[in-house]
């Protein structure tokens, strides 16, 4: 029988917490029953399976993530803003080691309030991207740069992959004022092939 009072909402936020203390990988619904101090097949009343644990905790990953950067954005514009934003990025990722990488998934389409999270994340780096002039195809191209960079630092750094001696901080303040540079000189894309004219023939290349 079911612990009186547990719901999914309550299983999540614990499972969200067990994540940062041990680690994504190591989450199992074994772990999670048992700080919850419930059988393991009381957990499948409010969870369908580890994956599905999984997809939920990103979901409130997501969200989380999103108001942090949401939140750094307001009334900043430009340089300001991406500095702000990557800080509280940066932030996120090391204050939850667990849950940061749940946020890397994609959103499920058949959670509304996942994709809504996603797209408000997505929305505020368009925004401040659009301080640069950035947008359409150039502002998701800078999106990207913008997310590979924080993730591929905040990923190594969670992983105790930065061994040298020079201060870790300011490696990171260098590398967001490099983004910001690249931001405020963004190179024109190359005009898409034009494929509906024939190709010429060996003999003429």
């Amino acid at each position: 029988m079911p612990r009186a009072g547990l719901t999914p909402a309550i299983v999540v936020a614990e499972a969200a917490r067990l994540a940062d203390e041990v680690g994504l990988d190591r989450l199992t619904l074994a772990l999670v029953a048992q700080r919850l101090g419930v059988a393991l097949p009381s957990l499948y009343k409010h969870v369908k399976g580890l994956d599905a644990l999984h997809q939920q905790l990103s979901a409130l990953a997501t969200d989380e993530l999103a108001t942090e950067l949401a939140t750094a954005a307001v009334g900043r514009s430009g340089t300001e803003a991406v500095l702000a934003v990557a800080d509280a990025y940066r932030a996120y990722a090391r204050t939850h080691p667990g849950r940061y990488p749940a946020t890397q998934r994609v959103p499920d389409p058949d959670d509304p309030a996942h994709v809504r999270s996603g797209e408000r994340a997505v929305g505020t780096i368009v925004a401040v991207l659009a301080g640069y002039g950035l947008s359409g195809d150039d502002a998701i191209d800078a999106t990207r740069a913008l997310r590979s960079a924080l993730h591929g630092f905040v990923a190594l750094e969670n992983a105790g992959g930065f061994g040298m001696p020079q201060d870790v901080d300011r490696s990171f303040a260098q590398l967001v004022k490099a983004l910001d540079a690249a931001f405020r000189s963004w190179p024109a894309a190359d005009p898409a092939p034009d494929r509906s004219a024939p190709a010429a023939p060996p003999s003429a290349r």
